[in-house]
């Protein structure tokens, strides 16, 4: 029997990714992250396609696509990102990628670049794929779609905390700004903006613990 394909979106620091992972693990499902994908392909542009004043210039990023080759590679049974054979799983979480990563992914150009190989690796069925189009445009068809927030409040102190665990200077109210401005241009952006899908099952984890969360994603999917 075919295994499922599942969709999880929603907004930043709701937990889609380590959430998604551990789903993955209990029903021997591969995880994909595709915002990490949006991340590499910003941390490309950061380090090759700036222009004098150190922003990312557009038009030379559009121009440089096929020199990305994003991959995912098994480490003990987690996914880390490759970025022209290099681990960049670390750099793409800083803060100078965060700043940038919603411009670069509401390019078209970009969206389209990374559109089919995520509906390619997700055709055999067997995978959990999180981000904030993946319902509604990436796989429309997913067997089941869920979307995931949470009070800015309660996200703030999540991406936080996640900074400072991963060895990241940061302000928690420059964190609280980076995310309401992310929330703003995700939900507007022309291409494929941050929505829920009409048959998306939402989950508020505001107050739910992280196994709380993955209980009540767990409880909906019953035909694996």
């Amino acid at each position: 029997m075919k295994k499922p394909v599942i969709a999880i979106d929603g907004y930043s620091s709701t937990g889609k990714s380590s959430i998604s992972k551990v789903i993955a693990d209990k029903l021997g499902l591969i995880h994909l992250d595709t915002g990490a994908l949006y991340r590499g392909v910003t941390w490309f542009a950061l380090q090759n396609c700036t222009n004098e004043s150190g922003s990312i210039d557009l038009a030379k990023l559009f121009s440089s696509l096929e020199q990305i080759d994003l991959e995912f590679k098994n480490n003990k049974g987690e996914l880390i990102l490759f970025l022209n054979h290099i681990d960049i799983s670390k750099q793409i979480r800083t803060n100078e990628v965060s700043d940038n990563v919603s411009l670069v992914a509401k390019q078209k150009e970009v969206r389209d670049f990374l559109l089919q190989s995520q509906r390619n690796l997700a055709e055999k069925g067997g995978i959990i794929m999180d981000g904030r189009d993946i319902g509604t445009v990436v796989l429309p068809n997913a067997e089941f779609k869920f979307f995931l927030t949470a009070s800015i409040d309660e996200r703030t102190k999540r991406r936080y905390l996640e900074l400072l665990s991963l060895g990241i200077e940061a302000d928690e109210q420059q964190v609280k700004h980076n995310l309401i401005e992310r929330d703003k241009i995700d939900s507007e952006r022309e291409i494929a903006p941050l929505r829920q899908a009409d048959d998306a099952i939402v989950i508020d984890n505001t107050n739910l613990t992280k196994r709380e969360t993955i209980d009540a994603i767990l409880s909906h999917i019953q035909t694996i």
